[in-house]
């Protein structure tokens, strides 16, 4: 009989802390919950759970300080974290991917079921062989560039796609972005429409002018999103269009999955 996965919440909020406990017990997980900080860190090291659930503003040691703990330990780094908060500010999810954490989640925007499958695509990871579509080892071949002039934007991008396992590279601006894909061509473009000197549809008709590019994949993510700036980016060859403020970094990380298997590229 398969062992169950041991999964450990960090959350001193009691009703939601409730809420998930019983939702992880009637799924069948090994759970265990506690309520603030430093009894989490005691109970990373005693419970060896599988996968951590943690808050980030707790009594006595916040998130981030448990964070801090596990990504200075070799054996506790190696446990899957997702982290349940709050704040969905780009510096704070930035902060906590730096250290470590795998996925992060929304309080006032998330649902049990929405823990559940993130949960499931991190426990499922290393049962998954690595020649299949979509592990590590296949994405590892798989280069993507972020051409985005908010450098905030582009490095909190680029840790998340590179966290996904895939290789990646950035560009501030259009020329530059032009110039890494001519000396190494992408699988797929994640390109900015507003950037100083070459902007996004002056890169896009370069990328579609030469047939050595015919099969890179180009998702524009761009703050424009009138009607006719979308239909003119599809007609010079874009894939996708992405409007930056209906999209969070998850959504765009599906987005690139999709295209890149119907692509067949993944």
């Amino acid at each position: 009989m398969q062992q169950r996965k041991r999964v450990l919440l960090i959350e001193d909020e009691k009703i939601l802390g409730e809420i998930l406990f019983a939702k992880l017990s009637s799924q069948g997980f090994d759970a265990k919950w506690e309520l603030d900080g430093q009894a989490g860190l005691v109970a990373v090291r005693e419970f060896k759970p599988d996968l951590i659930l943690l808050d980030i503003v707790m009594p006595k040691k916040d998130g981030y300080e448990v964070l801090e703990d596990i990504s200075k330990d070799d054996e506790l780094k190696k446990i899957p974290v997702i982290v349940i908060s709050n704040s969905g500010q780009p510096v704070e999810i930035e902060r906590i991917l730096a250290l470590g954490a795998k996925d992060y989640i929304v309080k006032a925007q998330f649902s049990p079921d929405e823990v559940l499958s993130k949960m499931h695509k991190y426990l499922s990871a290393d049962q998954t062989p690595e020649t299949d579509a979509g592990t590590p080892s296949a994405r590892k071949k798989i280069h993507i560039l972020v051409v985005e002039d908010d450098s905030f934007l582009s490095s909190l991008a680029t840790t998340r796609i590179a966290q996904e396992g895939y290789t990646v590279s950035s560009a501030l601006d259009g020329e530059q972005g032009w110039q890494l894909i001519q000396k190494r061509t992408p699988d797929l473009v994640l390109l900015d429409m507003i950037m100083p000197g070459m902007n996004g549809f002056d890169l896009l008709k370069k990328i579609r002018a030469e047939e050595r590019f015919k099969d890179v994949i180009v998702i524009i993510f761009s703050n424009l999103g009138q009607e006719q700036e979308i239909a003119d980016a599809r007609e010079l060859g874009a894939d996708d269009f992405l409007v930056k403020a209906n999209f969070t970094l998850r959504e765009v990380l599906e987005k690139i999955d999709t295209l890149l298997k119907k692509h067949r590229k993944l």
